[in-house]
């Protein structure tokens, strides 16, 4: 398929025990499809400060444009404080509002969105009125849309997740979230059966649960495959949804077989989760390492 892929949402600095760390689920995607080889374009907005200076610093270090990254004039560059349980799991507590809850449908935003074969969004970059309506314009375009389901309370709000399903060809989300969303709509939990009931609602191709160390689950035009994960020492898990999302979105564009592709996106998933941030450099010899259990 031509063109990029477009992600939108949010890019913030976590703290972590051992400093900052840019991140972000939207920028983090980007920034694996861009090491995956995939043509991709980032789009969110920074504050007018030095951590939003900083930002546009390191995309462009990293090879990722910065021309879809607005600058707000009052509101500060996000930041999140992430503290790790025993096992590296994340908590988050988000900082509101940031900027880049205030994207706008700018020429140049809507312009990328008009060429690009696929669009990837989330649930938490919509929390607030004005980045979710510049996300809606977008979802009206003619593309491949990829929702990523992240529910952060107090940020977690049923209607907009059920919106976006209803515009979305993609879904992944973590075991929780699919129980969180059978539960609203009152269907069964259990794969196939709710990704099939999902699908004909909401007209979904692909479905995607994952389920940390444990795996994950993919549904695909009526196909089901399961994968139980690679044995990992996990330093913290930030960002391991978001290379797996990665993973799972180039092999998918490029009509590789969904049983690969989820060996794949585990392998990616893993390697970052045993790696301090988001977005560690990715190592082909030491992926490869995890997916052949050595």
């Amino acid at each position: 398929m031509a063109g990029e892929i477009l992600c939108v949402g949010e890019v913030l600095w976590d703290a972590l025990p051992d400093g900052l760390f840019l991140g972000g689920a939207a920028f983090n995607v980007a920034c694996h499809l861009h090491a995956l080889g995939e043509p991709v374009r980032f789009a969110s907005r920074v504050g007018d400060d030095e951590l939003g200076r900083e930002i546009r610093r390191r995309m462009e270090r990293a090879g990722l444009a910065t021309d879809l990254v607005q600058t707000d004039p009052d509101l500060e560059t996000g930041f999140v404080a992430v503290r790790l349980d025993a096992r590296g799991s994340p908590t988050f507590e988000i900082l509101a509002p940031s900027a880049w809850d205030r994207i706008e449908a700018a020429p140049a935003l809507l312009d990328a969105a008009r060429s690009a074969k696929a669009l990837v969004f989330g649930s938490l970059a919509q929390r607030d009125a004005a980045s979710r309506e510049t996300i809606r314009r977008l979802l009206a375009l003619d593309l491949k849309r990829v929702f990523d389901v992240n529910l952060r309370p107090p940020f977690d709000r049923r209607e907009v997740v059920l919106e976006c399903l209803a515009r979305a060809h993609v879904l992944k989300l973590n075991d929780g979230e699919w129980a969180t969303v059978c539960d609203w709509l009152g269907m069964p939990a259990d794969l196939p059966r709710g990704a099939e009931n999902l699908s004909a609602r909401f007209g979904l191709e692909t479905l995607c649960v994952t389920r940390g160390a444990a795996g994950a689950a993919l549904w695909h035009r009526g196909r089901l495959v399961e994968h139980p994960g690679f044995q990992v020492e996990t330093v913290d898990a930030v960002g391991a949804g978001d290379s797996f999302l990665a993973a799972l979105i180039a092999g998918l564009l490029r009509g590789r077989d969904p049983s690969i592709v989820l060996d794949e996106a585990n392998a990616l998933g893993a390697y970052v989760a045993s790696h301090r941030g988001a977005t560690p450099v990715h190592d082909p010899r030491a992926i490869e390492r995890i997916r052949r259990g050595r």
